[in-house]
Parts: C-alpha cells; structure tokens; sequence
C-alpha cells in the first residue's frame, strides 16, 4: 500500500514505481547489532527550523518515513530541549505499526529516552504522564531529578559533571533498547558526533531557501569529522529529498 504523496528511488536502483510501506520499511530496516540512527530534516540552505520550529521543514512524505523509523526502533532518544520546544507527546504508534512490531517480536512501542544534564522537565508534560511506557531519563550524578519525575520516569545517571552519552547507550543496550533512533536536537546530535556514536544520518532535505538565521542541525563544541557513505537517495513528488546515510550497508535491501 501507498499513503499520500509517493516516494521514488533515485540512487541506488532508479525507478519508478512509488514505494510502499513494506519497501520503505525494507530501505530503513533494522541492524544486527546496536545501532544509532539520527533523523533530521533541514532546508536547501541548512537551516533546521523555519519559524524556530522543524514542523516548518517537514511535509507528507517526511513524516511519513518518520513515523516508520520511530516504527522499527527500541528506543526515541531526544535532547529535554528539544522534548520542551517542540512540545512531545506520549510516543505512541497506530494499530497498523503497533501490529508489525508484535509480528516482529518488538514491544508495541517503543521507549522514550530523554537526555538532560539539568533534569529541568515537568513530570506532568504528557510524554510522560502519558507514555504507554515508562520513559528513560539519561542525566548524570550532579543533577537532581524534580518533585515527582522518578514516579514517570527511570531517572539514570551517567556520569559525574554532564551526561556521559557513550555510559547511556551501554547502559540501554543493557536493558535490550539496542536500536536507537535519535531526533535531535542539534547539540545532542553534535554530542554524538564528538563522541563517535553516530551510526547513521537520514536526511530530509526540503526544497526550500531558509534564509539567515536558523541554526544547523549540529552544534556545541568542534569534533573531527565522521565519514558517512551515502546508501540511498528517495524522492518524493513535491521535491523532497530523502538521504540515508550510514557506516554500513547492511541495512538497505
């Protein structure tokens, strides 16, 4: 079945004919081995918002890749700034992804992982109050969780003055979360980067000028540059572009 607007193959295989859920989901499949994967969408010019909200970059056929990558991950990771700005909600999946992870022997949803080094985030803000499951908090020894987060959430500390992001990953592919999807935002991203966790960049790349002003998906301190094959190149009718980036091909099919 194809939903909406379709998306074509453009690199590697041209061809067009639109591909369907199941293509889709085949083209951003799920790795043998813990595995990193960080989704963005930004503007011809760089930009990461429009507005000062990504909701401004993203049309149909981005959200339409977005809601299978959160389909085939263990885990959401997101930075507690960007969980406040762009307003989460409880992470939950519609009857027709929920039933292809019970046929794929996954939770029906995944877990909500959020990063923060000042434990600054409201245990009543629905991505938690709501959650279908219980949300992770990755933070480290210095912070001190708010009146009622560690009733909503598991509080775990990783590390001593700031989050020592490669002690959270261990730690959740400890407790079975080894696919990991992260969405930002760019500090969290360049975070990763510094530290040599990034396994793989999906792209979005919307056809449109920014302008000055907004930042880039990454920042925060300089890091040594990470080398990231391109593996697939889609398309979508309204000139979307969508880039697969990733260390291995293992998982394009």
């Amino acid at each position: 079945m194809t939903v909406g607007m379709p998306i074509r193959r453009l690199w590697p295989a041209p061809s067009t004919q639109p591909l369907d859920d199941t293509a889709l989901t085949g083209l951003y499949g799920r790795a043998d081995e813990p595995h990193l994967r960080v989704n963005f969408v930004a503007s011809l010019d760089g930009a990461v918002t429009v507005d000062g909200y990504s909701a401004g970059l993203s049309g149909e056929p981005d959200k339409r890749v977005f809601g299978l990558l959160r389909m085939v991950c263990d885990a959401l990771v997101v930075a507690a700034g960007t969980l406040r700005h762009e307003g989460y909600r409880a992470v939950r999946l519609d009857e027709r992804r929920r039933a292809w992870r019970r046929a794929n022997g996954l939770a029906e949803y995944p877990t909500l992982v959020v990063v923060s080094g000042s434990l600054d985030l409201d245990p009543a803000q629905a991505a938690f109050a709501d959650a279908p499951t219980r949300p992770v908090v990755l933070t480290h020894a210095d912070a001190e969780p708010p009146p009622g987060l560690t009733d909503v959430a598991d509080v775990l500390s990783c590390g001593t003055e700031r989050v020592d992001l490669a002690a959270g990953l261990a730690e959740l592919h400890r407790r079975g979360l080894t696919q990991l999807l992260c969405e930002g935002g760019p500090h969290l991203l360049g975070a990763l980067t510094a530290a040599d966790l990034v396994d793989e960049l999906c792209l979005t790349v919307a056809p449109l000028l920014a302008g000055p002003g907004p930042g880039r998906i990454t920042a925060g301190d300089a890091a040594p540059p990470r080398h990231l094959p391109l593996r697939h190149v889609l398309a979508a009718d309204d000139g979307v572009l969508l880039l697969r980036h990733a260390r291995s091909g293992d998982l394009s099919r």
